[in-house]
């Protein structure tokens, strides 16, 4: 077992809310997590995938009231939104009765925004939470390139060898494809959304280019938006804006688009090992995802991620907007010597960052030039980390 970090926040939540929502993809943990909750308090467990629980809310006010002293974990909740209204009556009648918090918990496989849409009616009750896959701060540092070539969903990571690993996240792939993702809406070829999945895998972190995916695919640009969107709202696949700045310079402006989990992003690409992915021409751009994921889950709330491009070639992988006000610049190099280009300078001199970051993967923090340190995976997470408690303890 490895203990999550997110479990004492999520914890603390139900403390402060009377519902917490807990999303992020299939198999990523959630359900494990919840259920370590649940062996602290009073709880129920309910999967709407599991037409036995189903029928136990075929009436839910009268079931769920019957249960106003537990805590009820409802999985897969984003399966029946019309549930947030009824929750919402249920959580304003506990609250009369003198129980503030900790009254729900909804686990989900679908994204925050969708989430919030459906559960708009809960403001002021909810607290969101997304759980990524296994990050380097919940792993021994010596077992980072394994999560970097395995992935981060736990039973990806913890396989007895590579080849169980790739078989695994084969096998999660098929079954995104060909029974979570009809569930949700229109129906979408699976073997279209697979090709358009791995063409993304082929392009992980460049700039949309919708009438390329379009053409390969032949589809129009409004079906490309459409399967984007789709793979975005179930957490499999990131869109990284550009950073918008008060500058003379003429800046790019279409998204970077990276497929979130490393381990998913190698299965696409038919990379079963070690060998094979730093052999191939994305092994680059696959750790560059990898840093900014793990970046991003040690992140502070509210922060605002994005890159920084000019026509010209000036060019910063990641800027954080922090809730301080301080901006990050994060460039992200592969090698044990990392060199900056021009460009990274040039784009540092127009944002002009608080600090400046060069991710590598050595294990020693150094100075490079102008106050910008080069620094490992493991440290700059516990940095953001750090930053995000010191953050939170202000506000």
């Amino acid at each position: 077992m490895i203990q999550r970090r997110l479990e004492n926040i999520v914890t603390t939540q139900l403390g402060l809310f009377p519902a917490v929502a807990l999303l992020g993809p299939r198999q990523v943990g959630k359900t494990t997590l919840a259920l370590d909750i649940a062996a602290q308090r009073p709880s129920i467990y309910l999967d709407l995938e599991n037409p036995h629980d189903v029928e136990k809310l075929r009436e839910p006010v009268l079931y769920l009231s019957a249960h106003a002293d537990k805590l009820v974990i409802i999985d897969e909740v984003q399966r029946t939104p019309e549930l947030f209204q009824i929750l919402r009556g249920l959580i304003d009648q506990n609250r009369r009765r003198g129980k503030n918090a900790g009254q729900f918990l909804l686990l989900g496989s679908a994204s925050l925004e969708l989430i919030r849409q459906s559960g708009e009616s809960l403001a002021g009750r909810i607290a969101y939470e997304e759980l990524y896959p296994l990050q380097p701060l919940e792993i021994p540092v010596n077992q980072i390139e394994q999560l970097w070539s395995r992935g981060g969903f736990p039973d990806s990571f913890l396989a007895l060898n590579d080849e169980q690993s790739f078989t695994w996240r084969q096998n999660f792939i098929r079954t995104y494809l060909e029974r979570d993702i009809p569930q949700l809406g229109p129906r979408i070829p699976a073997e279209t959304l697979r090709r358009f999945w791995t063409m993304l895998a082929h392009n992980q972190g460049e700039l949309l280019n919708a009438a390329k995916l379009a053409a390969g695919l032949a589809v129009d640009g409004k079906t490309v938006a459409r399967y984007l969107d789709l793979l975005v709202d179930l957490l499999l696949v990131r869109r990284l804006m550009p950073y918008i700045h008060n500058t003379k310079k003429r800046l790019v402006k279409s998204p970077r688009i990276y497929v979130r989990d490393s381990g998913i992003l190698h299965a696409l690409l038919n990379l079963s090992n070690w060998d094979n992915i730093l052999g191939h021409p994305t092994a680059g751009d696959s750790w560059e995802g990898f840093v900014i994921e793990s970046i991003l889950c040690n992140a502070p709330e509210r922060v605002i991620a994005s890159f920084y491009r000019t026509t010209g070639g000036a060019e910063i992988d990641l800027v954080l907007e922090l809730p301080n006000n301080e901006i990050w610049a994060i460039e992200i190099k592969h090698s044990l010597s990392p060199t900056l280009e021009r460009g990274f300078y040039e784009a540092c001199a127009d944002i002009n960052p608080h600090k400046a970051f060069v991710v590598y993967s050595g294990t020693e923090r150094y100075q490079i030039k102008n106050n910008i340190s080069a620094i490992s995976l493991k440290e700059i997470c516990i940095l953001m980390n750090d930053t995000f408690t010191a953050i939170k303890k202000i506000s």
